[in-house]
């Protein structure tokens, strides 16, 4: 089961606690499953987002590891961006073979794995957008001042990157030493890949949230939104006091294509560290009408794995050239 199903057991069920949604006090409930056709559109919306997600950040991948004129600083960031995107949605598929089965048959260390790579989904996009946002503050703040920036080269992009899939590795390792299958005491047969936390469960399932929200969201998202409002601060000083431009039409359109990034994220991942708030926050209980909202909060932060392929497409014409480029056929 995907951590990001914050709200869902695996089978559907209620747990002891209003709280505890993924915790291994998960209880089988027939009254909280879903209509059966519920467990097939899932999935067959799920492979959707691994196929488009899986093409199009190999697409990404591809065209900047390919095309010289795309080792850029941003690309850089681009490129672990959707490498990040692409290692979710290469183990999509045993999220959708458990939908399916409706328990889990993979195993412990596999259990491990898929429930660390789902934490990177969280902590990585992020992060990266973080440092992309900073990048980007950077350049602006550079420009307005007529100044060059010697120490953004791609070798500290390289530097750097490296620096954040350390950082998150860290941070999601707590997630996995806590992975683990857990078997129904009321039916051997129905296993759960699932955080076990150790007693209090209640306790360790709210400290687990709060550190993601805090780590996963509020802090890198605080940050964002803090050089966003000084970067555009500065930019409406210049227009007032100066006729010269701040930025040229090439670092314009690289700002807002990252600034437009950055908001679909936010679209997508928004709603489900609310929910965390949610649940933090209140007592609901667990109905059929609960359990659709959560699995339609998951759906939505899975879609974004496949979106920024289409931006980049969209907004960035070098991309765009450079990916039709790939594409042509020469004679040998």
């Amino acid at each position: 089961m995907s951590v990001s199903e914050l709200w869902v057991c695996s089978e559907a069920a209620s747990c002891y606690n209003s709280m505890d949604f993924n915790s291994t006090n998960c209880t089988s409930s027939d009254q909280f499953l879903l209509n059966p056709d519920f467990y097939v559109i899932l999935p067959v919306f799920y492979s959707v987002i691994c196929a488009v997600g899986l093409t199009g950040n190999t697409a990404v991948i591809y065209v900047i590891l390919k095309a010289p004129k795309m080792k850029t600083v941003t690309n850089l960031f681009i490129l672990n961006l959707a490498i990040a995107d692409d290692l979710f949605t290469l183990v999509l598929p045993i999220n959708i073979a458990e939908h399916l089965l409706q328990y889990w048959p993979f195993g412990e260390v596999l259990c491990k794995i898929i429930l660390s790579i789902d934490h990177y989904n969280i902590f990585s996009s992020i992060y990266f957008l973080t440092v992309m946002s900073v990048d980007r503050y950077l350049v602006v703040l550079a420009t307005v001042r007529s100044k060059r920036t010697p120490f953004r080269t791609y070798r500290a992009a390289r530097i750097i990157s490296l620096c954040v899939w350390v950082l998150v590795i860290l941070i999601v390792l707590p997630f996995t030493v806590f992975a683990g299958v857990y078997i129904n005491p009321d039916d051997t047969e129905r296993k759960s890949c699932v955080l076990s936390f150790p007693s209090p469960e209640s306790l360790w399932f709210k400290a687990s949230r709060i550190y993601t929200l805090l780590l996963g969201f509020a802090i890198p998202v605080s940050t964002i939104c803090l050089l966003y409002a000084i970067m555009l601060y500065r930019l409406r000083n210049m227009r007032l006091n100066s006729n010269a431009k701040a930025l040229d039409k090439a670092k314009k359109k690289v700002t807002v294509m990252v600034f437009i990034v950055l908001a679909v994220f936010l679209f997508c991942w928004t709603p489900f560290h609310l929910s965390t708030i949610v649940a933090l926050t209140t007592d609901l209980r667990t109905t059929p009408f609960l359990i659709g909202i959560s699995y339609f909060i998951t759906s939505l932060s899975y879609a974004n794995s496949c979106l920024n392929p289409f931006l980049y497409a969209f907004l960035d014409d070098s991309f765009r050239k450079a990916f039709k480029k790939m594409l042509e056929c020469r004679p040998a």
